[in-house]
């Protein structure tokens, strides 16, 4: 009798540890199964580096998820991809939200994006602050989120949008060289451009972050959303993990990487300022309502949109 029970228990012990070892092996072996792929597109802009830091630190594939980045130089650009099936979502912002949703292409936000825009006076420009920059050229990307700051630092120093002269300039690149070159009086600029214009001899005069407001988003084809509803839990993830990264490791130790993945100019290693990431939050009611008016007062949608239509908020805390 006593043997048998030495037995048995010698079976339940083995058992256990057999359990014990699969456990543990779950926890640190990488989430595996057959996701779907994402594909996402990027701008040369601090909004991305999230994303490329969890494509290259290997969080994506920790997930069990295989995501393609795709990096555009305009938001026009950008658009057209996203439209054209070629993406499933995109860093975009508020704005450009709204019009797919007027224009009848079914997009949602998905979470808020840490970027930062700033209006950034030439080297060779006078102005000290926003109200000396009446009737002078200043830089923008029409109907976009760079045009929608923009006039928020003007109704914030008390100037109309008609106040200055607005310089169509969609692409990134070039608004910078016009305003390093003194073309141009201003131009709102994301980072890391915003900064490489101030190493430059630029000044900022004002930004997104000293007007607290956060119109960058994270947004997906509503499609997508639905029919690749893991991927995107998994895509949340490894984005978190990422910030958690950024919060902890000094920018030395992965600039490289970001000027090499983001396109971002070599200038800017050495005097890159970064925003504080947060983890993937919904936007603020508020923020949308913001643009929402600010659409509607120049005539660009038709419908009262809610936040509802807007925003999904399934994937983040």
């Amino acid at each position: 009798m006593k043997r048998y029970i030495g037995i048995v228990l010698i079976i339940v012990m083995a058992f256990t540890l057999a359990a014990c070892s699969n456990s543990k092996k779950e926890e640190t072996e990488p989430r595996t199964g057959k996701l779907q792929n994402l594909s996402i597109g990027l701008m040369p802009d601090v909004d991305s580096i999230p994303f490329i830091i969890a494509q290259e630190k290997g969080y994506f594939k920790e997930e069990g998820l295989n995501v393609t980045l795709e990096s555009f130089k305009s938001a026009v650009d950008r658009d057209s991809a996203l439209q054209s099936g070629k993406l499933d979502g995109v860093i975009s912002d508020m704005l450009a939200e709204t019009f797919a949703k007027e224009g009848g292409f079914d997009t949602v936000i998905t979470s808020l994006s840490s970027g930062s825009y700033k209006l950034v006076i030439s080297k060779d420009e006078t102005a000290t602050k926003v109200q000396d920059l009446k009737d002078k050229d200043v830089a923008i990307s029409k109907n976009t989120i760079i045009e929608y700051v923009t006039d928020a630092i003007l109704l914030k120093s008390s100037l109309a949008s008609s106040d200055i002269h607005k310089v169509v300039i969609p692409q990134i690149p070039t608004r910078l060289e016009m305003l390093k070159s003194g073309k141009i009086a201003a131009a709102t600029l994301p980072e890391p451009m915003a900064t490489l214009a101030v190493k430059e001899g630029g000044k900022i005069l004002n930004g997104s972050d000293q007007l607290g407001i956060s119109p960058g988003v994270i947004l997906f084809t509503t499609k997508a959303v639905n029919s690749k509803e893991k991927e995107m839990q998994a895509m949340y993830r490894a984005y978190n993990k990422a910030i958690d990264y950024l919060t902890k490791e000094p920018i030395e130790n992965y600039i490289d990487i970001i000027i090499e993945k983001g396109g971002f100019p070599q200038a800017v290693k050495g005097s890159l300022v970064l925003p504080a990431y947060k983890k993937a939050e919904a936007p603020d009611p508020k923020d949308i309502a913001g643009v929402l008016t600010w659409l509607r007062e120049r005539n660009l949608i038709q419908k009262n949109y809610s936040y509802e239509e807007l925003v999904d908020n399934r994937f983040v805390r």
